[in-house]
């Protein structure tokens, strides 16, 4: 139904708290991750993304998170599959249900952990209020559904 969904900030400083206690927290200048989940998407598109969110030369200088070892704060999103097309309550029946998203968000992290990134998370399911300093501001949008 939809391809698994990311939408990465270049930040200054990010943070994702629950119940007002920092549970993820970038201090330092890095990527903060939104990150969606389609009912289709697998492992293979998790790895993708991290892939690509690892060498994305949107850091100050054309760098990427890899060349200068930028943190990534993760945080799951389902909004991200929003369909505004009727009415005007979105419709989320794209975003695939949190027992098949949740282990995909977790995979995305460890998989770029894998790479050699620290990430840090959000908690998955709950109420997060997220800050971040956004630096330019950059923002890109990438899912897997145009990739071969």
């Amino acid at each position: 139904m939809g391809p698994m969904r990311v939408v990465v900030t270049r930040v200054r400083s990010a943070s994702v708290s629950v119940d007002g206690v920092t549970v993820g927290e970038l201090d330092s200048p890095g990527l903060l991750v939104l990150a969606g989940v389609g009912h289709d998407d697998t492992a293979d598109d998790a790895a993708a993304l991290a892939r690509k969110i690892w060498a994305l030369r949107i850091l100050d200088g054309e760098l990427s998170a890899s060349d200068i070892g930028a943190p990534v704060l993760v945080i799951s999103q389902f909004t991200l599959y929003a369909s505004t097309r009727k009415g005007r309550r979105p419709s989320w029946s794209a975003a695939a249900p949190g027992a098949v998203s949740e282990p995909l968000v977790e995979e995305l992290c460890r998989q770029l952990e894998g790479l050699g990134a620290h990430v840090e998370r959000g908690r998955f399911g709950a109420d997060m209020q997220v800050a971040s300093v956004n630096d330019g501001p950059v923002t890109i949008v990438m899912d897997t559904q145009n990739w071969d």
